[in-house]
């Protein structure tokens, strides 16, 4: 859908550690419109890289709307992509809390008019957890391909 439409695309992963960006490129022919990924793990990366604001990531936390539209605004523009997705959330076995268990992710899309994000809840297997947001960050992305 992106070579038919012409369009580029970059990816910006936390919990997802690179995993939608290995879907993408083992598909032979991505080279065509996939330009490449920052897997932001750290805060630092966020915001040094991606441009999130650090007043947000300590407000919100690093697994927010807030956070993964910021991280897939800032990849688009870092990398000067038609579209971008970006992945945050808590793969476990650590870090859940009562408001966000593990396997809460956010997953962002960022077009040329907007960027949208949903919240999931993948349930506590870390493996699990990666492969449906990588999964998940895919289709939200062909599902904003087809209204464009």
């Amino acid at each position: 859908m992106l070579k038919a439409k012409n369009a580029t695309l970059s990816t910006a992963e936390s919990c997802t550690g690179g995993r939608a960006a290995a879907m993408i490129t083992a598909v032979s022919g991505a080279s065509a419109y996939y330009k490449g990924s920052v897997v932001a793990y750290a805060n630092e990366v966020k915001i040094n890289l991606l441009g999130v604001s650090e007043q947000d990531l300590k407000n919100n936390g690093a697994v927010s709307r807030e956070v993964v539209e910021q991280m897939a605004q800032g990849v688009r523009r870092a990398l000067q992509t038609d579209y971008a997705v970006a992945t945050s959330g808590i793969a476990g076995p650590n870090g859940g809390t009562p408001e966000k268990p593990v396997g809460t992710v956010w997953i962002a899309v960022a077009t040329p008019q907007n960027v949208f994000s949903k919240k999931f809840s993948f349930g506590g297997n870390r493996e699990q957890t990666i492969l449906r947001a990588s999964s998940h960050a895919l289709d939200m992305l062909r599902l904003a391909l087809l209204e464009t």
